[in-house]
């Protein structure tokens, strides 16, 4: 079953095939696209992004992509907005946001984060979940669960929904 994507979950260089796959399953939840780009730290037929997305995989929107323009040029013909960009080292937490359905949620590779030069282009559109300072950042699948659900959340919930098992 094909979708049109409510939100665009980029995944810049991501290394740990879990964290991948579990974005993966989030996306089939609430009917988002996953994005990755190149280069990745891990096979797409790799057991352990498999074994995370469970049987849901057949399920999910994706696409990789080889670099950052190709994303752009992808994301926009599929109808979706830069939108915010996810860092431990932002400044503005993302409840402080509203979200839009085509919104493009951008995280970084889990050992470095978003690059400098995405960061600097993109300042405005910075986002961070607070934590307390013994913590330098939360799991990226975990990351972007909370984000997409509280875009979720503001749209009131998706249609169709049946909630948690």
């Amino acid at each position: 079953m094909r979708y049109e994507p409510c939100l665009h979950i980029v995944l810049y260089e991501p290394e740990i095939p879990p964290n991948a796959g579990n974005i993966g399953r989030t996306c089939v939840a609430i009917g988002a696209k996953m994005w990755l780009v190149e280069p990745l730290g891990f096979t797409i037929n790799d057991y352990h992004l498999r074994r995370a997305g469970l049987d849901y995989w057949d399920e999910l929107e994706w696409e990789v992509v080889p670099n950052w323009d190709a994303l752009v040029a992808g994301v926009t013909a599929a109808g979706g907005r830069l939108g915010w960009f996810l860092s431990a080292h932002a400044s503005r937490p993302y409840t402080d946001v509203t979200y839009q359905r085509g919104d493009v949620l951008v995280f970084g590779s889990e050992s470095s984060g978003l690059p400098q030069s995405l960061k600097q282009a993109h300042a405005d559109q910075l986002l961070t979940i607070p934590s307390r300072p013994q913590v330098r950042s939360l799991n990226l699948s975990n990351t972007a669960a909370i984000v997409a659900y509280e875009a979720v959340r503001q749209w009131h919930g998706l249609a169709g929904q049946s909630g948690v098992s």
